[in-house]
């Protein structure tokens, strides 16, 4: 059998092999209703595919007996977890890479990771958890004062007693889970992919983070106003609505909008005049 044709097939199979674990990969994360990790994976795993498809001529596809074993060890682990998964976030983020790195090293060996480091790194930053980030700190006090903030400019009679925002007829407490660092990181992750996929200055570099944070959290703030109206009206269906409901996926893809807008012509747009 001639080399080209065991490329080819090497390169048959670890296609298949890719193509099922994304594609168990977006079902699993499908089934625990996450729809932020949902969204956010997919935009990973597309970002991960069209790096690859652009080198796929030029990767260098020689692996030895260790790395293919430790490789498809690592895909088999991902497997069989998966089998009995109970809705784990930390593993649905986590999982991504390991299939990735197995992968890598299944199709090309220790010594030729370097050839997929911005997918290894992208993948790397979608296996940041929401949990890590509350275990540095937990934003809920800053969202509540920007929250109270918001509905005293609007002209409402509130005050604030730690986590808790009180207007006359109600209140509402600021969980962790409704700090806005589910929205602040889907927009760190588009904010990542641009990065890693379109060549930016360090002026750019520094300014798409910082905007992604900046309007992740500030959404997020207004939405927990408008809950705090909501319960203040004893509008519980509403509330429910734009807690758990439709209405949280509006204000998620309503970020995600305005700055894949300023992305285009900050960056995108940018990029295109200089070529």
């Amino acid at each position: 059998m001639s080399n080209l044709k065991v490329v080819k097939e090497l390169k048959f199979w670890v296609l298949a092999i890719a193509a099922a674990l994304i594609t168990l990969h977006l079902h699993l994360t499908w089934r625990s209703d996450n729809t932020e990790l949902l969204s956010t994976s997919f935009l990973f795993w597309l970002a991960v595919s069209s790096l690859l498809w652009k080198k796929r001529d030029t990767l260098n596809l020689e692996s030895g007996v260790f790395s293919s074993f430790f490789g498809a060890s690592l895909i088999i682990l991902v497997l069989i977890k998966s089998l009995h998964l109970s809705n784990s976030v930390s593993f649905l983020r986590i999982s991504p890479f390991i299939s990735l790195l197995g992968l890598c090293l299944l199709a090309s060996g220790l010594k030729g990771l370097r050839q997929y480091w911005q997918e290894l790194l992208l993948l790397a930053f979608l296996a940041i958890a929401q949990g890590w980030i509350l275990l540095i700190g937990d934003i809920s006090i800053f969202t509540a004062k920007f929250a109270a903030f918001v509905l005293w400019i609007l002209g409402f009679e509130v005050s604030l007693q730690g986590v808790f925002i009180i207007l006359p007829k109600g209140s509402i407490e600021v969980y962790s889970g409704c700090s806005g660092i589910g929205l602040i990181l889907q927009l760190l992750g588009l904010a990542f992919i641009i990065l890693v996929m379109v060549p930016t200055n360090l002026t750019k570099k520094i300014l798409l983070p910082f905007v992604a944070v900046v309007l992740g959290f500030a959404v997020n703030g207004v939405r927990v106003a408008l809950m705090a109206v909501l319960v203040a009206l004893s509008h519980q269906q509403a509330f429910e609505y734009w807690h758990t409901g439709d209405g949280s996926l509006i204000f998620s893809t309503s970020a995600v909008l305005i700055f894949g807008l300023f992305c285009h012509f900050m960056v995108l747009k940018t990029v295109k005049l200089q070529s």
